[in-house]
């Protein structure tokens, strides 16, 4: 096992029409801290994948091509291929518990109604890894939360938004060189 070898998985869905939408804010993440470090996908098992070196540290970039409610597919394989101990992943994904351009840092935790997150919790057979939870709100009405994660920011969201998703990027880099728990203090403390 590399100590200096970071996964960094951003949740969402491959196909081009969820381009954009509240569920694939994990993609638009990992893009922002691809263009960071000036590295660019490829298409690989499981995940579109890019690989850059920061701060003495191996940072591998994921984004799952598996569909989101079997992200577990993808995070499982590469924990194995890399050989990466779970401390050293971060899984980014929305959060409708969490009012829009929110960001939560945690060490662990359930899936709650997040498909893709329970579905690695059931492939792992626990929750003891870190995540990032990019908020999206629940401003929709009753029987209509497919639509709404499956929908695009209204355009008054857009500007925080955008600057949540530079902040959660720089949050990425932060958990690879500070660790979990500094990263965390900092980034929980911004409400």
């Amino acid at each position: 096992m590399n100590p200096k070898k970071y996964l960094i998985f951003g949740l969402g869905n491959s196909e081009h029409k969820y381009s954009g939408t509240r569920h694939n804010i994990g993609f638009e993440v990992v893009n922002n801290l691809a263009e960071k470090l000036k590295v660019t996908f490829t298409s690989d098992r499981y995940a579109y994948r890019a690989e850059a070196k920061y701060k003495g540290r191996t940072l591998i970039l994921l984004m799952p091509t598996t569909y989101m409610n079997l992200s577990g597919n993808t995070v499982r394989y590469w924990i194995e291929k890399e050989e990466v101990e779970i401390s050293n992943i971060l899984v980014i994904c929305d959060d409708i518990d969490l009012p829009p351009s929110t960001l939560r840092m945690r060490p662990k935790g359930g899936g709650g109604s997040h498909n893709g997150l329970n579905h690695i919790i059931e492939v792992l057979q626990h929750q003891n890894f870190p995540r990032l939870r990019f908020g999206i709100g629940k401003n929709y009405p009753q029987g209509y939360q497919i639509e709404y994660v499956l929908g695009k920011f209204f355009p008054e969201e857009l500007e925080s938004v955008q600057a949540s998703i530079e902040k959660a990027a720089n949050a990425c880099l932060s958990f690879c060189t500070a660790g979990l728990q500094r990263t965390m203090n900092e980034l929980n403390l911004r409400i």
